[in-house]
């Protein structure tokens, strides 16, 4: 247990005034450079959609449910 404790993931990175007033976002750009920024947000908004269009059938499925208990009794 004392030598996991000692055990560190990654070295420390000093931060400096450059860092806070960088905007570049180098991954981005690169992406975008390519091509594959596009690749990107089309899975992510099919991902958004299929979760949308489950959450909407499920709440029908629901209220379906609902109205059948409520008519029961």
């Amino acid at each position: 247990m004392t030598c996991s404790l000692q055990v560190s993931a990654q070295e420390k990175i000093v931060i400096t005034e450059d860092d806070y007033s960088n905007s570049r976002i180098e991954m981005a750009d690169i992406m975008r450079s390519e091509g594959k920024i596009y690749v990107l947000v089309g899975v992510i908004v099919l991902i958004f959609g299929g979760i949308t269009a489950y959450v909407i059938n499920t709440d029908r499925k629901v209220a379906k449910l609902e109205k059948l208990i409520k008519e029961e009794s």
